[in-house]
């Protein structure tokens, strides 16, 4: 038998270069062209080995999930557990998705009338041993599980999407741009001033606080001492009233900045009327965004062109 290495080598390359850009394209991320194609390369680096060396670890189902985290860590890169877990989880999906596809479509375009020795034409089906169908009537109700609650939480997370935008923001001179969630559901405003309040997670603070200072603006905000606040940062905080999930009422510390942008449909929106309150936590365990908008910002504004 003759086997072309190079004509499968490059068939699969192929392939699972089309896969990890499905993946890319599902899972939003922004990563460059070449990257997918060194996953699709290592990806295809499994026909060769598969070939010469068919009895190694890497040729079982176990050595081969573990190849598989390769691929997606050299496509994608490492963020954190959860985006990369997303990653593999919609690698795995796609995968199977495009697999029993070809295999569908191979089924229909297959031979399954033949003609036997005596010119009978006969239709081969059949249903199949115990095992097939046991594996059926396990593997079916698992796959739509499956299927239907990654494109659940796909369709979750396009919504997500579609309320994330690039936020910068200037406090003292120094502007660092982040990504902001426009929460329909903060209305919380400064009732002197009538300024509407975003929430940015200390990570994000973090630009402009060092970590002790953080540590000293949290005991201030969770013991209520305001004088327990760092000194450089007294003339630019204020203090606003607001009510907890538990409806419990107490004061949070927030700072005015010199000024936020925002890019909205093609615009560029400015303002200077918000007040900047700190989260001394993640806002989100993936990270997927680390500022808490106000749809006030929209109203309180002056857009731009972009």
């Amino acid at each position: 038998m003759t086997i072309y290495l190079d004509a499968i080598w490059l068939l699969n390359f192929l392939l699972d270069w089309m896969i990890l850009l499905l993946v890319q394209m599902v899972t939003r991320d922004n990563t460059k062209g070449i990257k997918i194609l060194l996953g699709a390369f290592i990806a295809s680096i499994l026909v060769p080995i598969t070939l010469f060396l068919p009895n190694t670890l890497i040729t079982t189902p176990f050595g081969k999930g573990i190849y598989s985290l390769f691929i997606v860590l050299s496509a994608f890169g490492y963020k954190n557990i959860r985006q990369f877990l997303k990653k593999l989880f919609t690698f795995y999906f796609i995968s199977f998705a495009l697999g029993g596809g070809l295999i569908a479509l191979h089924f229909m375009l297959g031979q399954q009338i033949t003609a036997s020795e005596n010119s009978i034409l006969t239709f081969r089906t059949g249903y199949g041993d115990q095992i097939s169908w046991l594996f059926v009537c396990i593997g079916f109700p698992f796959v739509w599980w499956f299927t239907k609650s990654r494109l659940d939480k796909h369709a979750l997370e396009k919504f997500k999407q579609d309320q994330l935008f690039e936020v910068t923001i200037h406090i003292r001179g120094e502007g660092f741009s982040t990504t902001g969630y426009m929460d329909s559901g903060n209305q919380l405003v400064d009732p002197f001033s009538r300024k509407p309040v975003i929430i940015c997670d200390q990570g994000f603070m973090s630009n402009w606080f060092t970590k002790d200072e953080l540590i000293q603006m949290e005991k201030a905000q969770e013991n209520l001492d305001f004088d327990s606040v760092p000194s450089k940062w007294e003339e630019s905080i204020q203090v606003v009233p607001y009510q907890g999930v538990g409806g419990n009422r107490t004061f949070m510390i927030v700072l005015k900045p010199d000024k936020l942008l925002l890019t909205y449909e093609n615009k560029q929106i400015s303002t200077t009327k918000i007040l900047i309150g700190i989260q001394f936590r993640e806002l989100v365990s993936d990270g997927s965004y680390h500022c808490l908008l106000h749809p006030y910002i929209l109203k309180n504004s002056v857009a731009t062109s972009a």
